[in-house]
């Protein structure tokens, strides 16, 4: 990834209102040094983040970002971030923005330990080429993520639903997905019901329904996926969150992975079994999904 812009933030209390942040805002040489030695965003992953697509300079979906960025502090206990102050530097960094795609991170961490104030930063850096994954589809394999549909409810200390930084067990199990032949995967619970992909929501479609596992099974609910399902209701389509059991993946007419950057990847193959992409319908999906959206 091509990083192109960051900026250092300093953060400031949530209720706070003004016209102006830039004097919180301290451009840094996005490949050069940062962080201090003792953040915990490097020393144990304690942080959240959230990546936004960027179409031509348009930053998609900055409000649910925020949202569920807010979301993720709550969760981790971390201070509430100052929206107007996150979306001062949003502008700042898209307005570096090339034409075609690219991706916006907003990064939260707790900071140094025991120190003054949590550490913020945002990123822009080219996004990766998605061509392929979105005209060709990706073959995904099921991992057992270790943990039964109800544990969320029973051990919210697990931070399940949170946007952490702590995505080595994410990138562990795609590296896994790679040794099986597989592109990416697709997390199970131990009792056998769909979770989300280690970058991305879940998205099946059963004649004209669209279903997606609800979100209180721990996972993270998709900005892309909530976009994607309020355009298919206005289309007329049913959209629907349930308990999704691992059969389905199987036995729906078609599936996607969404994500903010890789967009609607069609899902050409589980556990090596070949699956039907609908090339026309998924080309429909991401002119949706490149259009500019609020």
């Amino acid at each position: 990834m091509a990083w192109r812009f960051a900026l250092l933030i300093d953060p400031v209390a949530s209720d706070i209102r003004r016209d102006d942040f830039s004097d919180t805002f301290t451009v840094i040489d996005p490949d050069g040094a940062a962080l201090r030695l003792g953040d915990l965003s490097a020393q144990r992953g304690d942080g959240i983040f959230e990546s936004l697509g960027v179409i031509d300079g348009h930053v998609q979906e900055v409000e649910p970002h925020l949202a569920r960025l807010a979301h993720s502090a709550g969760l981790c206990e971390l201070p509430t971030p100052n929206f107007d102050q996150w979306r001062a530097a949003i502008a700042r960094v898209a307005a570096d923005a090339p034409a075609g795609e690219s991706v916006v991170k907003l990064i939260l961490s707790r900071g140094v330990e025991h120190g003054p104030a949590p550490t913020a930063w945002i990123t822009l850096a080219d996004a990766p080429d998605s061509a392929r994954a979105r005209a060709e589809g990706v073959r995904v394999t099921t991992l057992d993520r270790g943990y039964a549909l109800d544990v969320p409810a029973r051990a919210p200390w697990l931070l399940l639903g949170a946007k952490t930084l702590s995505y080595a067990v994410n990138m562990a199990a795609i590296r896994e997905a790679k040794r099986r032949g597989a592109d990416d995967a697709v997390f199970v619970t131990s009792d056998g019901f769909v979770l989300e992909a280690p970058t991305a929501s879940v998205v099946l479609r059963f004649g004209d329904r669209f279903v997606t596992p609800t979100p209180t099974a721990g996972i993270l609910h998709g900005t892309t996926q909530r976009s994607l399902f309020a355009h298919l209701g206005q289309r007329g389509f049913e959209t629907a969150y349930e308990t999704v059991p691992v059969s389905d993946l199987g036995r729906a007419d078609a599936a996607w992975l969404l994500s903010s950057v890789r967009l609607a990847a069609p899902i050409a193959a589980v556990d090596g079994e070949a699956k039907a992409v609908d090339r026309t319908l998924t080309d429909e999906l991401n002119a949706y999904l490149l259009s500019p959206r609020d």
